[in-house]
């Protein structure tokens, strides 16, 4: 049994036990693996294992795995998202789970290729007004969820989060809570949404409690990174 298997029989426990201690379905919680700054070897290994959706943060590093990848794979681009790089994003990523303006939404979409499918997007939301890791403010998510379900080459998804990192788990719980509220109140409007991501390595019992669909996993499944 390889390390990566051991760990993603550990972390299913993980989720298993959480949607159970909350009361959900098992597989209610999807696993994204944060393969950034990971040899495309380890990826491949994750692959083997029955992984298909991958996370990265940098799109240089992103397209050349991408483009080497020899299995089939979802990518989700995972981090701050820059304008000069919208068009490899666009055309390389299957999901952008940091769309956080109006312009970068519209950029997206205009970049895409048209015999692509529509890129599935998440809107990042700032849970904090400390937060360095972007985000739209609560208060402006409804608008900006409005703009991308008006785009033609993207498809509404859901919301994302990056919190600051905590480590008491109640209060791990608080910006969970509130994206939960904002999730509902954007399933209200837009009943097609589906996904909340939000939960990492440290944190993801206290998301899947609080209704995370996708956790993001990234040392707790390759180790750490070089």
């Amino acid at each position: 049994m390889t390390s990566i298997t051991k760990r993603l029989t550990s972390l299913n426990q993980r989720i298993s036990s959480a949607l159970a201690a909350s009361g959900r379905p098992e597989r209610d919680a999807f696993l994204l693996a944060v393969s950034k700054r990971h040899d495309i070897s380890l990826i491949r290994e994750a692959a083997a294992n029955g992984l298909t959706d991958f996370g990265e943060n940098y799109v240089a590093e992103a397209v050349e795995k991408i483009k080497a990848a020899d299995f089939c794979a979802n990518w989700h681009f995972i981090g701050r998202i820059q304008g000069n790089k919208t068009r490899d994003i666009a055309i390389h990523f299957d999901w952008v789970q940091t769309v956080d303006r109006a312009k970068i939404a519209q950029r997206l979409s205009e970049q895409r290729p048209a015999e692509m499918q529509p890129l599935q997007v998440l809107i990042q939301v700032q849970t904090n007004s400390a937060d360095d890791h972007g985000g739209v403010a609560p208060a402006d998510m409804p608008a900006l969820a409005k703009l991308v379900v008006s785009l033609p080459n993207l498809t509404l998804r859901g919301l994302m989060c990056i919190p600051a990192a905590e480590a008491n788990p109640e209060k791990q719980r608080i910006p969970f809570k509130l994206m939960q509220q904002l999730f509902s109140d954007l399933r209200h409007e837009h009943p097609q949404v589906d996904t909340l991501s939000m939960g990492m390595s440290n944190d993801l019992e206290a998301a899947i409690m609080e209704g995370s669909t996708m956790v993001r996993i990234g040392t707790a499944l390759f180790g750490q990174r070089n």
